[in-house]
């Protein structure tokens, strides 16, 4: 899949323990956005954040938090995100922030064969 020089991302930030559907909501996202054929997605775990409430998530061994912040970046075209966003909206209904923002893309390398 190429990528046009102009895209979107979309930032998903989250709580570790947030679940849709019986399995970790940053997964259940990760799969619906392969299953709607975006180009890719990415699962980051924050060791340290805040949110709303101000409560502070820690995976400092004196604080340690089981509710860890979790961010999940998507970046492909502005038609599918846009696309996607009705999917998105139904599974974040408990909360959380997304972010979209415009993005110039620069990609290295061969792109993987299809297989």
């Amino acid at each position: 899949m190429t990528l046009p020089e102009k895209c979107l991302s979309l930032r998903i930030f989250i709580g570790e323990k947030r679940r849709f559907s019986g399995k970790p909501l940053f997964e259940a996202i990760v799969l619906s956005a392969r299953e709607n054929h975006l180009a890719g997605a990415t699962v980051l775990r924050g060791p340290m954040g805040y949110g709303h409430a101000s409560l502070l998530h820690t995976s400092n061994i004196l604080d340690l938090s089981d509710d860890l912040p979790m961010l999940v970046e998507i970046v492909d075209t502005e038609e599918k995100i846009n696309a996607f966003l009705p999917v998105l909206d139904k599974m974040m209904e408990g909360g959380g922030l997304v972010v979209i923002e415009d993005v110039l893309v620069k990609r290295y390398g061969k792109p993987a064969e299809a297989g």
